[in-house]
């Protein structure tokens, strides 16, 4: 009763929508957080902890990952005839672990997504062989629509910082073309994964760089200008959201609640609503599905359900929150086929129970509410 009640009161604020819309926002595509399952063994036997199931199964994903879960989506269709279409949340740049090794593990350097799905189809064929043309395949026939992730998945002032103490735990990942099993960043306000997140104000003087050159990096990479927004770890500086617009944003994803931390170990408790921000201009995307197969033993199908139906009944858009990491299988392929049986039943169930439902875009929903104003 009490979870029912928060799914339709997460509903009650901002704009209303009659059409039943379903947005599936999927982070961390595009990121190398572990290489394979030989680096993961590798790194247990130096003593690595796996922290979360991110350590244990999330890698770049693989020809056959891309193969299965265009398989899904096609499966299912909206009363339009559309396929299911993934809004993958993207970093279009990585660790470029070469070059950081040839230079004496002293500097961070990045590479692009193509040159990483290039180096990697060298290495492990078997793999990667097609896998940047099926991504590419993807997107022209509308199952993905990639949106902006940040620049990369990794908070440079920890890398740096590691680096430069010659960090034990980040020079064997590294070793092993591999960012993961870190046990700590060593700041209470800044996890190692989340690009945008900062420890003083002056940490934050970097931020619009990186914005800005992993936009660019993006619309290298894809051919097209990302419209949304949603950095690493749900962190981005307060002070930054108004700057977003300047460089094409005009969709930023929210959660429903958040801890923002303001500079200073002062925090400020944000609650997100769906609508148009008259301070930002900003179209504001706010997740109302919680949806993480091949997390925990829990009826995540049905959980997902209640959820788009408390939205629905609310006149909003379903917009079902999920990682890739439930849908990969390089290091692991029971993990992947878990995650995408999952993913399948959910959509055929929300298919059977509201025939007239459309499968739309994050970017596509932020048009949307932009146009409503």
């Amino acid at each position: 009763m009490r979870q029912t009640l928060l799914n339709h009161i997460k509903n009650i604020p901002g704009r209303r929508i009659k059409r039943k819309l379903v947005v599936i926002s999927v982070d961390d595509y595009g990121n190398v957080r572990l290489d394979s399952r030989k680096a993961r063994e590798t790194l247990n036997r130096a003593g690595m902890k796996i922290h979360s199931r991110f350590d244990a199964y999330d890698s770049l994903e693989t020809r056959e990952d891309l193969e299965a879960l265009f398989e899904t989506l096609t499966a299912v269709k909206d009363q339009n005839n559309r396929p299911a279409i993934f809004t993958p949340f993207t970093l279009p740049c990585n660790i470029n672990f070469e070059k950081v090794a040839e230079q004496g593990f002293e500097r961070y350097h990045y590479e692009t997504l193509p040159d990483t799905y290039t180096k990697l189809e060298a290495r492990d064929a078997q793999a990667y062989s097609g896998a940047w043309r099926l991504w590419r395949e993807g997107i022209e026939n509308g199952l993905m629509k990639p949106q902006f992730h940040g620049r990369e998945h990794l908070n440079l002032k920890v890398f740096e910082e590691k680096l430069a103490q010659k960090d034990k735990e980040v020079l064997t990942a590294l070793k092993n073309r591999s960012y993961t099993s870190i046990s700590n960043s060593g700041y209470p306000t800044i996890g190692w994964t989340a690009a945008f997140a900062f420890d003083t104000l002056e940490d934050i003087r970097k931020f619009p760089s990186i914005v800005k050159t992993g936009m660019d990096a993006f619309e290298d990479v894809f051919g097209f200008r990302s419209e949304s927004f949603t950095p690493p770890a749900q962190q981005f500086p307060l002070q930054l959201e108004r700057t977003l617009s300047d460089y094409g944003i005009r969709h930023l994803d929210k959660p429903f609640i958040r801890k923002r931390h303001l500079g200073g170990g002062k925090y400020r408790r944000e609650v997100n609503v769906m609508e148009r921000e008259r301070a930002t201009g900003l179209n504001i995307l706010v997740r109302n599905v919680v949806f993480e197969p091949t997390n925990g033993q829990v009826d995540h199908i049905g959980k997902a359900m209640q959820q788009v139906k408390a939205a629905f009944r609310m006149h909003k858009p379903a917009i079902i929150s999920s990682h890739r990491v439930n849908f990969c299988g390089h290091i692991d392929p029971q993990n992947r086929e878990r995650g995408l049986n999952a993913l399948k039943t959910l959509l055929q169930k929300i298919v059977r129970t509201w025939p007239e439902v459309e499968f739309i875009s994050a970017s596509e929903l932020g048009s949307i509410i932009a146009a409503k104003e």
